[in-house]
């Protein structure tokens, strides 16, 4: 019985702890008026009023003014029971709402305090956090450059590919990808690998310094950050016809291509590139659905890629 006594007091001070002060400042106010009613609607002789006063609403509004400060001048006394009940009521009811008004202030005021505290508190985790992120912004931008320059050399014909200049250009077309085993031409590339497998390398590693980034830093102060390194590194992890574009291509019996073989299956598939006519999409039985998916791929990340660099650039000059 005491125990639920006890909840349901607590219970009610938390409801009108969270009452705004404003509203008790109302309440406080709103009584005067009310009491004055009360008064006015008295029968004769419940008050001694002093000579030269009147009866009229206006006395009563002065009357309760007086009485609901406690100021007490005595000019008007109650005589009645009726009377001396409304304004020991209204004494109490003045004192209990002055009491919840200090109590909502005092409640602003540690809901204020929290909210200070909390706010420094994130202020310098993210000031922290910043910094820790302006740390990685070279070696995930010299990655995520690469991965484009990557982009780049895989989706443009050998003969186009400009040794100084490797910008991406995102509208290329599937036929532009007819050259991805040929060698780069990159000038961060001195093998004479095909640029298809300097691509899969290179998202992989960019995939890593990724994956790294959302470990390190808490890349939940910039959400969109956050969402756009999870979709590369998950993109990645999924492209699943990786082996088979650049080093385990099976021949008709199922085995691995080597040597001669697997050359001239580069240039089956790189013929077949040139003169495909139709939409890049997969379909039962049709040699080219790992190109398809690695033109996907390429469509989805470099634009991944270019929103992360944008990203990072803008950081790397921010001032603190």
């Amino acid at each position: 019985m005491l125990k639920s006594i006890s909840d349901g007091l607590r219970h009610f001070f938390h409801k009108v702890s969270n009452v705004r002060p404003i509203i008790w400042i109302c309440v406080y106010l709103l009584n005067v008026p009310l009491f004055a009613l009360f008064y006015s609607l008295l029968p004769p002789g419940e008050f001694r009023i002093p000579e030269g006063g009147t009866g009229d609403f206006g006395a009563w509004l002065y009357y309760s003014i007086v009485t609901l400060t406690t100021l007490g001048f005595g000019d008007y006394t109650p005589m009645g029971s009726g009377a001396q009940l409304i304004t020991a009521v209204e004494v109490l009811c003045g004192l209990v709402v002055i009491g919840l008004f200090l109590n909502a202030v005092g409640s602003m005021k540690s809901e204020i305090d929290v909210t200070s505290e909390i706010e420094k508190q994130h202020a310098i985790h993210s000031a922290a956090e910043t910094a820790k992120l302006k740390k990685t912004i070279p070696i995930i931008m010299h990655n995520l450059n690469r991965f484009l320059a990557y982009c780049y050399a895989v989706t443009t014909p050998y003969d186009k590919r400009d040794t100084s200049e490797s910008e991406y250009d995102a509208s290329f077309g599937f036929n532009d990808m007819r050259d991805l085993y040929r060698p780069s031409r990159l000038p961060i590339d001195h093998s004479y690998r095909p640029a298809v497998a300097g691509l899969r390398k290179c998202a992989e590693s960019t995939s890593l310094y990724l994956d790294m980034l959302q470990n390190r830093v808490d890349l939940t102060l910039w959400p969109e950050l956050l969402e756009d390194c999870f979709s590369f590194v998950a993109s990645v992890q999924m492209f699943a016809d990786a082996d088979n574009i650049t080093v385990d291509a099976p021949d008709a019996d199922g085995k691995r291509l080597t040597g001669d073989k697997m050359k001239e299956h580069e240039r089956e598939i790189s013929k077949a590139i040139a003169e495909w006519n139709g939409a890049p999409v997969a379909a039962e039985g049709n040699p080219l659905n790992p190109y398809f998916e690695l033109y996907d791929f390429i469509k989805k990340n470099a634009a991944i890629a270019v929103k992360i660099e944008t990203f990072l650039s803008s950081k790397a000059f921010q001032t603190d």
